[in-house]
């Protein structure tokens, strides 16, 4: 226990243990008016001036001298801290001799000073006046004449003048937070209940009353549009979300059972008495609401919530965001369907409503709306059109409700529908109703249509069907033989509809070739002729086209090196000799006309002969230097042809020798065989002389080695050359 004194120019402090009793007395140059003892440390009130003394140590620190002799000092102990008073001022002292707080402005007659979490009382001649140390700013000011004595006694605070004793009670801390927040001291009130909570407060009873305060504060906050603050007391507080969602006319759905909170959070009839008809404030209060609601969407400050969330949201976006509202209507969401419905068509926005109805999965009235939109029966600017219309339909698994939709798709753009069917999803199970020859035949009236699909089938899915590629064959050239008899085709788009046409003929191997022919040679469609007699293996007709008809002699050389790809060599050399043969056997009357590609096909590097038939087949006329780079060409090859047989046929006997030696070398290690060796696979005895020897020692019967190349016991595998013997 720890007691201090003061004896006009000093002061002793008793420490009192149960072993022994010190008394430590300090001199003062002056009479001491009042002390108080913190740990080592005493504040000191002497007539002249305030001093620190630690006892312990001896130290004395001076504070400030007192510059009004006629009013007596004290020192008041504040938690921790000493309260001096000053000129006008109350100076917060730290053991330390710092002050770590502004000070208190209170009267300059102040004679006594009262604490009481977190308040101050000070007791001048005419008034009681209560400050907050949380802020240093005075909250009351209690009329009290004469007043003499004040001091705190277990936690109760009394006051007394010359004639009666008063007890001072605080507000309970609700009121006082209620009365600060009636007067929009948000964050006042905040500190307030926060440092209650450090003076005792339950944590239940803190946590109710801070959550509400928080909630409080978040309304004052938005109606003084202070929108980002009052956003982050929102989150804080765990605010239910339709509290403020009821503050906007019309947003709350009717089905929600809501009612507000009691007692109410905020005295608004609604956002209108607020923003006071200003209208940039409510689409700014708007805004807010949108971020609010988005942010918490997914918290648990909406569990239980999300039908109204929802709802709103979508209301907010239908009236000034249609983009945001239809990338809202693709994700999972609980919104009110027919407040939603009425909502989204005031807003003219059709397509979303068309969104909402599939998510719904009614998927009619939802193609409904959107045919309606197509069709211009309503307006929607945001509608992307047909192609969204056909890409639902893809992927929509009721293939009863496509196929009602495919002939109006149909009639509005025929190319554009057929990715109904070519681009169904990957795992959708095969039916009787989207079996490719279903479709083709429904199909048959749009040509163009038809062709798509068959190029879907023929080119990107690969099926190898005679009839689908004999189909889009004739239709390839059906299409061409149109545009020819059309005078007004631009050259471009005959062109491009030939190659088409080329490409598919030289592509597939499974379209009916005298099909396609019979209606080809009655034109002048002379490379298309040309490739249909390189199906049939005709190629002296194929090449004579080339070379005769359309003098494309690149072309001709283009048609060997294609037609003998994934062929042998010599069916290569058949190809590029029978060229040579066409141009070394011209028309009649045109004897060396084609002298030029000869001899440059001849010297080409592309090209493969047989030297002996070239040397056969060239005129006799011909000089060496015509052919010399193909004669030079040709040893050069045959060369180096005959020098890597040689160097295989060494290789060859190289390894048959090394087989040959390990034969050898196994058959001079003696086998005993007798009645105790068993085989080592099934362990039964030899019963005749046959017998299967490994590389690495092991013997069984012939039949138990069913892989000479690998040990049946260890599975160690074996090279060819070392083979079990």
């Amino acid at each position: 226990m720890i007691a201090a004194c003061a004896k006009k120019k000093a002061v002793q402090v008793y420490v009192v243990t149960e072993e022994k009793n010190n008394i430590h007395q300090r001199s003062c140059n002056t009479r001491v008016t009042d002390d108080l003892v913190d740990g080592f440390c005493m504040c000191v009130a002497m007539e002249t001036q305030y001093i620190l003394v630690n006892y312990e140590t001896g130290d004395v620190r001076d504070l400030y001298p007192i510059s009004s002799p006629e009013r007596k000092p004290f020192v008041s102990r504040i938690g921790k801290e000493f309260l001096l008073p000053g000129p006008g001022i109350g100076v917060f002292v730290t053991p330390a001799a710092i002050s770590e707080r502004p000070p208190v402005k209170w009267a300059e007659d102040v004679n006594g000073v009262g604490f009481l979490y977190p308040y101050v009382v000070a007791m001048d001649t005419e008034f009681l006046t209560i400050h907050s140390i949380l802020d240093q700013k005075q909250k009351q000011a209690i009329p009290f004449q004469n007043g003499c004595i004040i001091g705190d006694y277990e936690g109760k605070l009394f006051v007394a003048s010359n004639k009666d004793v008063y007890g001072l009670i605080p507000l309970p801390v609700e009121k006082q937070v209620q009365a600060l927040l009636t007067d929009r001291q948000v964050d006042e009130a905040l500190s307030l209940a926060m440092n209650f909570r450090q003076a005792g407060l339950s944590k239940e009873k803190f946590q109710k009353m801070y959550t509400n305060i928080q909630q409080q504060g978040g309304f004052i906050k938005f109606g003084e549009h202070k929108l980002d603050e009052a956003k982050e007391l929102f989150i804080r507080g765990r605010l239910d979300v339709r509290e403020l969602i009821c503050l906007f006319p019309d947003l709350l759905p009717s089905s929600s059972y809501f009612s507000r909170a009691v007692p109410l959070l905020h005295d608004y009839a609604d956002v209108n008495q607020i923003v006071h008809g200003d209208a940039e404030r409510l689409r700014e209060c708007k805004e807010f609401l949108v971020g609010f609601l988005e942010e918490v969407r997914d918290l648990d400050a909406s569990t239980g919530y999300r039908m109204e969330v929802d709802t709103a949201l979508l209301k907010l976006y239908a009236a000034s965001d249609p983009k945001k509202l239809n990338n809202f209507l693709t994700i999972e969401n609980r919104c009110s369907l027919a407040e939603s419905l009425e909502a989204l068509g005031s807003q003219g926005c059709y397509h979303a409503q068309g969104i909402l109805y599939k998510l719904h999965r009614d998927h009619e009235k939802a193609m409904n709306i959107w045919m309606r939109i197509q069709d211009q029966e309503l307006v929607d600017s945001s509608f992307p059109g047909l192609d969204f219309i056909v890409e639902f339909l893809a992927k929509l698994s009721d293939h009863e409700l496509v196929w009602r939709y495919v002939e109006w798709c149909l009639q509005k753009d025929p190319e554009l529908t057929v990715k109904i069917f070519t681009e169904r999803p990957e795992d959708e199970p095969p039916t009787e109703r989207m079996r490719p020859d279903t479709i083709i035949d429904y199909l048959h009236a749009y040509p163009t249509a038809v062709i798509r699909y068959l190029e879907h089938l023929v080119f990107q899915k690969k099926l190898e069907k005679e009839t689908y590629h004999t189909h889009l064959a004739v239709l390839y050239l059906s299409e061409v033989l149109k545009l020819r008899e059309n005078p007004s085709t631009k050259a471009e788009t005959l062109n491009l509809a030939r190659s088409k046409l080329r490409h598919m003929l030289q592509f597939s191997n499974l379209y009916r070739v005298q099909v396609i022919l019979s209606k080809v040679k009655e034109t002048d469609m002379y490379a298309e002729c040309a490739v249909l007699y390189g199906k049939l293996e005709e190629h002296d007709r194929a090449l004579r086209i080339l070379v005769h008809k359309l003098q494309d002699y690149g072309a001709a050389e283009n048609y060997c090196d294609i037609n003998s790809k994934g062929r042998d060599l010599t069916y290569r050399k058949r190809l590029f000799q029978i060229l040579l043969g066409v141009y070394l056997d011209p028309m009649e009357g045109k004897k060396d006309s084609l002298l030029a590609p000869a001899i440059s096909l001849l010297n080409s590097q592309t090209a493969d002969f047989d030297t002996v038939r070239v040397l056969q087949l060239i005129p006799d006329s011909w000089s060496v230097g015509l052919v010399r780079q193909f004669l030079r060409h040709s040893v050069e090859t045959n060369m180096h042809l005959a020098r890597t047989r040689k160097i295989q046929n060494s290789l060859s006997r190289n390894e048959n020798l090394q087989v040959k030696y390990h034969m050898m070398r196994q058959r001079r290690e003696p086998v005993y065989l007798n009645e105790e060796r068993l085989c080592q696979v099934c362990n039964q005895t030899f019963n005749e002389p046959k017998f299967v020897r490994y590389p690495n020692g092991v013997i069984t019967h012939t039949h138990c080695a069913r892989n000479k190349t690998i040990c049946p016991i260890t599975g160690k595998l074996f090279s060819i050359g070392k083979e079990a013997s």
